[in-house]
C-alpha cells in the first residue's frame, strides 16, 4: 500500500511517500481502506521529535491520527462493523496512523461515518472533536449559561469547541486575530477578543477557560477564572501553586480514542448542531506542503488529506 513513513525525526523532508505492506487486522480490529485523513499539530510535533519522553513512538512511523473510510475486513471478535461499512475514527496515538491507504484499528475506536458528510469532512472531526468533548464535557462539565473562554477559536480544536460549547448552552468568548472575527462569530462565539490588540487577562469572571495554546497564555489564564472555576489545558503543564493561589481547578487533557463519544458527536453533526470546518486540503503526495501550512499556525479550521 501507499503510505507516508517517518524513518527519523526532523523537518518536513523526513516524510517519505513509499510502498509498504498492508497491516493485518487482529481479532478485535477492522481493516479500513482510508478515504481521507487530516493534519493536526500533534502530527508535526511527533515528526519533529517534540513528544519524545511524553509519547513513545516506534520508528519508522506512519503519522496521522484522523480517518474516514470503508471497512474491508473484520476480525473474528468484531461485532459492531461489517465489510462495506463507512466509518470514522481516531486510532491509538502511539501506533501507526492514517497517512496510508489502509489501517488496522480496534472497533472500539470507530463509529459510523456521519450521514451527509463527505469522507473529507468526516476525517476532519475525530481528534479535534474528541479533544473538545473530553475537555468541555468530561473535565470541565460545561453547563447552560456558564461563561467560557476558548483560546485560539479559529483553529482546529477551537473551531469545534466553540460549536460544542454553544450546543451546551454556554456563553462563549474566544481569542483570535481580527481577520478571523467574522469566522468565529459564525461558529457561535458571543464575544471575540483580538489577541493582537487586547490582553485577555484584563477580562474576568469565567467559569471555564479552555487553553489550546500553552506558555504565557496558560500562565495568564488562572486569574481570569471565578473562584472554583476550571482551567482545562491541552497545551501545557498546569501549575498547582497558581491553581491554589486563585482557588481554581486545573485539568490537563490528553485525548484518547473513543468510539462511543464519536457516536454522540455523529448525532450532533447529522443534526447540524456542529459543522465540519475544512478550509484547505491536499493529496497524500502533498503531505509536506500540508505540514508546512499547519506549522505556520495560521489555519482556519482543519487541513484535510485525500488518500483514496
Amino acid at each position: 500500500m501507499k503510505a507516508v513513513l517517518l524513518y527519523e525525526y526532523g523537518g518536513r523532508e523526513k516524510l517519505h511517500l513509499t510502498q509498504t505492506s498492508v497491516p493485518q487486522a487482529g481479532n478485535d480490529e477492522v481493516l479500513v481502506k482510508i478515504k481521507s485523513s487530516s493534519v493536526n499539530p500533534v502530527d508535526w510535533k511527533a515528526r519533529k521529535g517534540m513528544l519524545r519522553g511524553h509519547r513513545d513512538f516506534h520508528l519508522p512511523l506512519i503519522p496521522g491520527w484522523d480517518l474516514s473510510g470503508v471497512v474491508v475486513e473484520a476480525g473474528s471478535q468484531v461485532s459492531k462493523f461489517k465489510v462495506g461499512d463507512a466509518v470514522y475514527g481516531m486510532p491509538d496515538l502511539t501506533k501507526n496512523g492514517t497517512y496510508a491507504e489502509f489501517i488496522a484499528v480496534k472497533e472500539e475506536y470507530l463509529a459510523p461515518k456521519p450521514e451527509g458528510l463527505s469522507f473529507l469532512e468526516a476525517a476532519s472531526i475525530p481528534l479535534v472533536g474528541l479533544t473538545a468533548w473530553q475537555s468541555l464535557i468530561d473535565h470541565a462539565d460545561v453547563k447552560p449559561n456558564s461563561r467560557i473562554l476558548i483560546h485560539a477559536g479559529a483553529g482546529g480544536v477551537g473551531s469545534f469547541a466553540i460549536q460544542l460549547a454553544k450546543h451546551l448552552g454556554a456563553h462563549v468568548v474566544t481569542t483570535t486575530s481580527q481577520k478571523n472575527e467574522d469566522f468565529v462569530r459564525q461558529l457561535g462565539a458571543d464575544e471575540v477578543i483580538d489577541y493582537r490588540e487586547h490582553d485577555f487577562a484584563k477580562f474576568s469572571g469565567f467559569d471555564c477557560v479552555f487553553d489550546t495554546v500553552g506558555g504565557a497564555t496558560l500562565q495568564k489564564s488562572y486569574k481570569i477564572l471565578k473562584t472554583g472555576g476550571t482551567l482545562v489545558t491541552i497545551a501545557g503543564t498546569p501549575d498547582p501553586q497558581l491553581a491554589k493561589e486563585f482557588s481554581v481547578d486545573i485539568k490537563h487533557v490528553e485525548v484518547q480514542p473513543n468510539g462511543q463519544q464519536l457516536e454522540e458527536i455523529r448525532k450532533l453533526l447529522e443534526a447540524g448542531a456542529i459543522k465540519p470546518v475544512v478550509t484547505r486540503y491536499f493529496s497524500l503526495e502533498e503531505i509536506q506542503k500540508a505540514h508546512e501550512l499547519s506549522e505556520s499556525g495560521h489555519v482556519r479550521g482543519k487541513i484535510g488529506i485525500i488518500v483514496n
